[in-house]
């Protein structure tokens, strides 16, 4: 076996293990786990529960305040424990002036100059109360139970933030975006169950997540992911980042493939930045399961596995004629590659085929990630959210 057949088997199994083998040794993990240790979760009652402050960061988003604050009211909480608080830094659509006019018992901090969301969350945060902070965006709806089984999970003083589900509404006449998305956020959930259950899951979902409010640390202006570094350093501290999939917050996918192109770009731009503001927890050793979860999970996806992708099919292409079994790996290659050629034509021309979705939908998360990282060196990624539009906001 030549040195470039022994790199490509190597680098070949690094891609395999990145998006699907290690879904699948987290999930012998924790069925060996599930032997000696049984996960229970006693529910709080009502006089048990701790009084909860729900933040809601908005920049201009006046045609969401009227359905966020309907969906607010629908949330099953015990009456005079549930503090709501918007921060709307820059708006000048009229959002604070509506909150305040028709919301006379919501907390409204707002400033005329715009820094970005990290910091009117920052600001925000030091007029918390509540033992327990959960963030939330205007744009996303929380399942009615969802506060509750949040504060549930705190219960265990081991856990220090929870992690909700994002769920992504669809269509019926499902495209690329919408489609894709959803596919590829019903696995990170089932990734999201077992990391939790092992140990700690990897990151929030900034969508809604929760906090205790003293462990929150004040996260740097130009920070892109907020949500992932602002739980991944509790995590530092020794606490756990919990989960339950029926805490849970909707929305719709993006309109277009376009622009869930823009979302994707920005993400991957911050993956760099935190792989990078959390080296040390490339620190097997000191952190352990944290460090394996994360490296496995994050930092391969993120940093390493996308350069990986174009690397092994030239490697493949010089070393094909050494045997069959290569060959055939280099046939499966083209094949993923025209089908998702092939998705990219028909999202173009509002085919809807799903078959072709999932590998279309791969390969544009890896094409994000380049664009993300390049523009990441080249500090062009501005720290203002650039909204991306969505297929329906009338959800209630």
């Amino acid at each position: 076996m030549s040195t470039a057949e022994i790199l490509f088997w190597i680098l070949a199994a690094l891609i395999v293990y990145t998006y699907l083998g290690y879904g699948l040794v987290l999930y012998m993990l924790v069925r060996i786990k599930r032997l000696f240790v049984k996960r229970t979760i006693a529910p709080l009652h009502d006089d048990e529960l701790p009084p909860v402050t729900l933040l809601i960061a908005a920049y201009n988003e006046l045609d969401y305040v009227h359905q966020k604050m309907k969906n607010t009211a629908e949330l099953n909480y015990p009456a005079g424990k549930l503090h709501v608080m918007w921060v709307t830094d820059g708006s000048d659509d009229g959002t604070p002036e509506l909150i305040r006019s028709s919301y006379p018992g919501v907390e409204v901090l707002h400033l005329p100059e715009r820094k970005g969301k990290i910091a009117a969350m920052n600001r925000a945060v030091r007029y918390v109360s509540t033992p327990i902070l959960v963030f939330s965006d205007a744009n996303t709806f929380i399942g009615s139970d969802s506060i509750r089984k949040i504060a549930n999970l705190f219960g265990n003083a081991s856990v220090g933030c929870v992690s909700g589900e994002k769920r992504i509404l669809n269509e019926q006449k499902e495209a690329a975006s919408s489609a894709g998305e959803g596919i590829y956020w019903k696995y990170e959930s089932a990734l999201k169950r077992w990391d939790a259950e092992l140990y700690s899951v990897v990151g929030a979902a900034g969508e809604l997540f929760a906090v205790r409010t003293g462990l929150f640390q004040e996260v740097e202006p130009d920070t892109l992911l907020d949500d992932f570094i602002i739980s991944l350093r509790i995590a530092m501290k020794g606490y756990r980042i919990e989960y339950d999939p029926d805490a849970y917050a909707s929305e719709w996918a993006s309109a277009s493939i376009q622009e869930e192109l823009k979302r994707k770009i920005r993400i991957a731009a911050g993956g760099i930045q935190a792989v990078i503001r959390l080296f040390p927890l490339l620190n097997i050793f000191k952190y352990r399961t944290l460090s394996f979860q994360y490296i496995s999970h994050r930092v391969l996806r993120w940093a390493v596995t996308p350069f990986l992708l174009p690397i092994v099919l030239v490697l493949n292409l010089f070393i094909a004629p050494e045997s069959t079994l290569l060959a055939v790996m280099l046939a499966l290659q083209v094949l993923f590659y025209l089908a998702g050629w092939i998705g990219q034509i028909f999202e173009s021309k509002k085919i809807k085929l799903k078959i072709f979705f999932i590998p279309y939908y791969f390969l544009f998360m890896n094409y994000a990630v380049f664009l993300g990282i390049f523009r990441y060196l080249q500090k062009n990624q501005s720290v203002n959210w650039e909204r991306a539009k969505r297929i329906n906001k009338n959800t209630t």
